[in-house]
């Protein structure tokens, strides 16, 4: 593509969701963009091993993989099947890490999960994912993995992640190895908190910040409001502050954009990956101080 593109970016894989994994492997590193997040579903499709063999000859950076978490249910069969499955994911996690390009990092971005039905009980979910995350501490610890906990918009705090702020992402990492627990620190769910700064600052000199993702906020939301993520620079989101934020604490490596947006997806996907690159370029670059340096 011409114009400039951050050596600095990555597209997560949920920007251009209907492009298979190949296609989406192909499109970024032709567009000139050097990391991609991928997804667990498209990684299945064809397979963990052919997964990792096809991100190797791309030439990619892995940056990170989505998702794992759903850990709020009481305990039954359903939240052991969620914990083994979590622990698959750690080992995809750390297979694709090894196969990306100098720089790699194997991280497993986790969603809390929301409310299990009928309950009403905010606290007692969040200290469920809490005691789930201590079950995979070891198995990360072992493998290498960091896990990342991702607070939410509270608008997805009944049925998709009772963590919705920073700092309570923070609180959860609190008990374990920063090396193992960190947080994701997402623009789109994070910019409303007047206390985002402050815990940005907290992240960094607890050594949390897993991965920064960005996106930006525009209302109205779409009716479902999953898919109301725009590119960067078509919303309201100050990437000015909370980059720098981000930058103050030393984070020096990838920046994901993930977008939800059924107008995105319907894109043709090279052109998706270009008009990321030109809105992060435009947005973001400019208040980023450091370059990959691993």
């Amino acid at each position: 593509m011409t114009g400039f593109v951050d050596p600095r970016l990555s597209i997560n894989q949920a920007t251009i969701k209907y492009a298979d994994l190949a296609t989406a492997l192909r499109v970024t590193a032709e567009a000139g963009v050097q990391g991609i997040g991928l997804w667990r579903e498209p990684v299945n499709e064809v397979g963990l091993q052919t997964a990792a063999s096809i991100l190797a000859d791309s030439g990619l950076r892995f940056t990170t993989h989505c998702r794992g978490g759903f850990f709020t249910v009481p305990e039954g069969p359903a939240r052991r099947a969620s914990i083994d499955d979590n622990r698959v994911a750690i080992e995809e996690t750390a297979t694709l890490a090894a196969a990306g390009a100098t720089g790699s990092t194997a991280i497993l971005v986790l969603v809390a999960g929301g409310l299990p039905e009928g309950s009403r009980d905010l606290i007692g979910a969040r200290e469920r994912v809490r005691d789930a995350i201590g079950e995979l501490v070891p198995d990360a610890a072992a493998a290498g993995v960091t896990l990342a906990i991702e607070p939410l918009h509270p608008m997805y705090a009944s049925d998709r992640c009772v963590v919705s702020t920073l700092g309570q992402a923070l609180d959860i990492a609190a008990d374990f190895d920063p090396a193992v627990v960190g947080a994701t620190v997402d623009t789109f769910h994070i910019w409303w908190d007047p206390d985002v700064l402050a815990s940005i600052e907290r992240a960094g000199r607890e050594g949390r910040i897993a991965t920064y993702q960005v996106c930006d906020w525009k209302t109205p939301l779409a009716a479902d409001a999953l898919l109301s993520r725009h590119y960067p620079g078509d919303g309201v989101i100050d990437f000015a502050s909370l980059t720098a934020a981000v930058e103050a604490t030393g984070y020096d490596r990838d920046i994901e954009v993930e977008i939800f947006n059924q107008e995105v997806w319907d894109t043709d996907p090279r052109t998706v990956v270009e008009r990321t690159a030109a809105g992060f370029a435009a947005s973001v670059s400019p208040h980023l101080r450091a370059r990959v340096t691993n």
